[in-house]
């Protein structure tokens, strides 16, 4: 299948005008039918850096306040009523395994959320599941890494951080949540981290808001990235991390959703918040941080964060403006014409499906002409059913 598309963003420094895409698949009828895909541009699938796929419920879990640590949220989160009403469908029994039936469907709740908003990976931060966990799933679950959840929290699912970071063997991303707050608690954390020499390469550090200026500069020396999600920092805490700190020394910065709970609905919507937030920032380089610079922190294989010109990962969306990375603002879950992953058609409009050998039953169709891999409809229909009435998910779009 051949794309003719106004614009392709290949990478964050290569856009190609009226561009000729080829997918790579093997589920493709006719690898030589053209399409003119007129009023659209072509992306490569974006990256959300940080997520807590259990979590994506709604509203968000909210008590009017922010906190001076995320610690005290953390706790007072468990009283909600967005929370207690998750709970009904699942309770954490202490085992964490993911892959039980119920908690399984919260899971794939999150999936979708991503799915629909153009993303292909989600780095899922909770404990490390089964193999079967990070597998036969329409988008990518990040599984090679190791974690320690915060150093003031401790780690809640076992393992001590040095230990942790000893099994990277510096080839896969050490994950920590670091500075999440305003207070000495959050502010110790950082010469913390540097004691147990763990301020890395690989290091990659979630939220930073407590981070001073100098702290920053030491990250960019180390290499270490630095995952931004303001819409929960400014939600939770009141504040962000220091990003134009960040920018101005080089920091690897990526961007990330967190749950719903806390942060924005998708990374759609999390774009527009960094944007709203901090307008001076080009759009170009918050188009790296779901990209090339999310690809490197999360070291994925090369096919991630960039389009070549034999294709198998493709976001493609409707052109709302002639700037590529200013279109990202004006685009929703609707604007998505088709997202391909590993030659796969998971979401987008029928009539490029029409082109895949694919069994119609794993697929489900809503609206005039969408369709979408799977059966998320089974998962909502099995939600109403449990709770005793019809819930609501923004970021779905059925």
């Amino acid at each position: 299948m051949i794309l003719k598309v106004d614009s392709c963003v290949c990478n964050p420094d290569e856009i190609i005008k009226d561009a000729n895409i080829r997918i790579n698949s093997s589920l493709l009828k006719n690898g030589d039918v053209k399409f003119d895909c007129s009023n659209t541009i072509a992306y490569p699938p974006f990256i959300n850096s940080h997520d807590h796929l259990i979590s994506n419920w709604y509203p968000k879990a909210d008590f009017g306040k922010t906190y001076s640590n995320v610690n005290v949220w953390v706790e007072n989160m468990k009283q909600t009523d967005s929370f207690l009403e998750r709970n009904k469908i699942w309770i954490n029994d202490s085992t964490f395994n993911l892959t039980e039936k119920d908690a399984n469907q919260i899971v794939l709740l999150g999936i979708y959320k991503n799915l629909f908003s153009g993303c292909a990976v989600v780095q899922d931060h909770i404990p490390k599941q089964k193999h079967s966990y990070y597998n036969n799933n329409p988008i990518n679950i990040l599984e090679n890494y190791t974690q320690y959840h915060s150093l003031s929290l401790g780690n809640w699912w076992g393992g001590d951080n040095t230990e942790e970071f000893e099994k990277t063997k510096d080839s896969i991303p050490f994950i920590i949540h670091l500075g999440e707050g305003i207070d000495n608690l959050a502010e110790q954390e950082f010469p913390k981290l540097k004691e147990l020499n763990l301020l890395k390469s690989n290091t990659l550090l979630i939220h930073g808001i407590a981070l001073t200026k100098e702290q920053i500069k030491e990250c960019a020396e180390a290499g270490t990235s630095i995952c931004w999600c303001p819409n929960s920092n400014y939600f939770l805490i009141g504040k962000t991390l220091d990003i134009d700190s960040c920018l101005k020394y080089g920091v690897n910065v990526i961007l990330g959703t967190d749950s719903t709970m806390s942060g924005s609905i998708n990374l759609l919507e999390e774009l527009k918040f960094a944007h709203q937030k901090f307008p001076h920032i080009p759009m170009q380089q918050i188009f790296k941080m779901i990209t090339t610079n999310a690809a490197k922190a999360l070291k994925l294989p090369k096919e991630y964060g960039t389009i070549n010109e034999n294709t198998y990962n493709l976001l493609l969306v409707k052109k709302h403006d002639e700037d590529p990375f200013r279109n990202l603002l004006k685009i929703n879950i609707e604007d998505i014409e088709l997202l391909l992953h590993k030659g796969i058609p998971i979401y987008g409009d029928v009539k490029f499906l029409h082109e895949f050998k694919i069994n119609e039953d794993g697929y489900y169709f809503f609206g005039e002409d969408r369709f979408v891999i799977g059966h998320p409809e089974k998962i909502t229909d099995s939600i109403n059913k449990k709770l005793g009435y019809k819930k609501d998910f923004p970021f779905l779009p059925f």
